[in-house]
């Protein structure tokens, strides 16, 4: 039985509540409908981005073993590098209902490599494949991170909509029907006493 004064206010007030509950529920249902559409967008473009991963992984391999072949395993440790201070990590940063997205791109423009002293086609190309195949793991890293934060937030608006549904909302329409439950047996009463006095 619900504690509230049987009052005509607080039936008005617990219905406004009700209102912004049902606000609220229709509010975090759209956004579950959002999240779960970036989310297939996403997985969709995961999955395009790890298949062209994959192909690099089999090209970089494909290439080292040829180096390896050409200066042996000794001559290619020694082989100079790409320089990564040149390199950089560009993030783009996007919002959807407060869920940041990102999108990473690894730029290599002005990153070279001092020369090598026994310079070979097969030692450039491992370089870079294994510069292309960095190149797509940190985009498909920036994926993976949006899948992982969307799902969180999902779960978490899938929760709160739950409990307004089957908890708080259901509640509140009881305590309206016991308080307008009240005002009615008062009303009733009242009417009553009327009569006796009118008839007294």
């Amino acid at each position: 039985m619900s504690e509230v004064s049987p009052t005509r206010s607080a039936v008005i007030e617990m219905k406004d509540e009700r209102r912004a509950m049902h606000e609220g529920y229709v509010f975090l249902d759209e956004k579950c409908l959002l999240l779960a559409g970036e989310m297939l967008r996403q997985l969709d473009h995961y999955s395009r981005l790890q298949r062209e991963r994959l192909a690099l992984q089999d090209a970089a391999r494909a290439a080292l073993h040829a180096a390896v072949e050409r200066h042996g395993l000794q001559g290619l440790q020694v082989y100079p590098p790409t320089d990564l201070a040149a390199a950089q990590l560009a993030i783009g940063v996007r919002s959807l209902m407060g869920v940041r997205l990102q999108q990473a791109q690894w730029r290599t423009d002005g990153a070279g490599a001092p020369p090598a002293l026994q310079p070979s086609p097969e030692a450039e190309s491992c370089r870079h494949a294994f510069a292309a195949l960095l190149a797509a793991s940190a985009a498909l890293a920036a994926v993976a991170g949006n899948l992982e934060r969307l799902s969180a937030e999902y779960q978490r608006s899938v929760r709160r909509a739950r409990a307004l549904q089957d908890v708080l909302l259901p509640e509140l329409d009881r305590s309206i029907a016991d308080v307008e439950g009240r005002l009615e047996e008062l009303d009733q009463e009242d009417a009553i006493s009327m009569r006796r006095r009118a008839s007294g």
